[in-house]
């Protein structure tokens, strides 16, 4: 059941006022429990803690101490790790974005996630953003619904 965790999981588990808080905490404790190994990247990290500290993002802004512990609380467990930017990575960049000749803006941060899912063999990303649905190298699951 392994793959990649994106960070509007971490946010909806991260935010109690969310509507997906249960689901985004359920499925954070059974990747816990799961004898798998999970993923997030650096910026799916930064972009958790970008969104989860920013008073006009996030309803109840987390401070720094609070995300970070949120994050350690997942690394710490044995189960999750953090993928770099290796070698490769410029060329797949590349190569995603041959047939996006118009991307541009925020899609880059999706751009960059699946860059290092290619670059890490890593196929199965979990998140309820539907714009990974584009990229044919990766499958997508929306494990809050």
């Amino acid at each position: 059941m392994s793959g990649m965790v994106d960070t509007n999981i971490l946010l909806y588990a991260a935010n109690r006022d969310a509507p997906e808080h249960e689901s985004a905490c359920g499925f954070l404790n059974a990747c816990g429990a799961d004898a798998g190994l999970w993923f997030l990247t650096e910026g799916i990290c930064y972009e958790f803690l970008r969104v989860a500290t920013h008073t006009r993002v996030f309803p109840r802004p987390l401070s720094s101490r609070e995300a970070m512990g949120f994050l350690d609380a997942l690394l710490v467990s044995g189960r999750f790790e953090i993928l770099s930017a290796g070698a490769r990575h410029w060329e797949l960049l590349k190569q995603i974005l041959k047939p996006l000749p118009r991307a541009s803006g925020n899609l880059f941060f999706d751009i960059r996630t699946v860059a290092s899912m290619c670059e890490h063999a890593v196929r199965l990303l979990y998140t309820a953003d539907t714009d990974f649905l584009q990229f044919p190298q990766i499958e997508v699951r929306n494990p809050l619904v």
